[in-house]
């Protein structure tokens, strides 16, 4: 699966289940339109591939009491490999950064943290994210409103590839 590309039948699977992750197998294989047996097989392949990477329920923050999001820039003193890595490495240790990106730009790191409140964020701030060796700066902004937030690549639609 690694080396051939991913063919209609599963872009539907993949589809189907961002859709609904929780569907039996004989729910997916009539959404797709195959017989569970082959169905079964083509999703077995996809996670061997590492195409799926596994399944998640998606929980509202706010109802867990984590209202909060921030995005918070970060810039290094210096953009060494070792200084990168350091970085990612302690990002991954702290539950409260849901989402980082190695970012171009003025940038090194664009981090999405949830919080319970401004007071936690500060803690963050404070006894983590600058005590971090090698961080030159941090700008932070807060979002006031969620207006849009999926867990679904579009992929069902059209590839964007040259074909020249």
């Amino acid at each position: 699966m690694a080396d051939r590309k991913l063919d209609d039948i599963d872009r539907r699977i993949l589809a189907a289940l961002q859709a609904d992750g929780r569907m039996t197998a004989q729910q997916l294989a009539d959404r797709v339109g195959l017989s569970p047996s082959p169905c079964a097989r083509r999703v077995r392949l996809l996670e061997e591939a590492g195409v799926v990477k596994g399944y998640v329920a998606v929980i509202d923050q706010a109802k867990v009491g984590l209202p909060i999001s921030v995005f918070a820039s970060v810039k290094l003193e210096r953009q060494r490999e070792d200084d990168l890595d350091r970085f990612s490495q302690a990002v991954a240790r702290w539950p409260e950064v849901v989402d980082c990106y190695l970012m171009t730009g003025q940038r090194d790191y664009l981090l999405r943290i949830v919080v319970s409140d401004l007071e936690s964020y500060e803690r963050f701030i404070k006894d983590k994210l600058t005590r971090l060796d090698g961080v030159a700066s941090i700008e932070s902004s807060f979002a006031l409103g969620q207006v849009k937030r999926s867990h679904a690549l579009p992929i069902l639609q059209p590839s964007y590839k040259r074909t020249d």
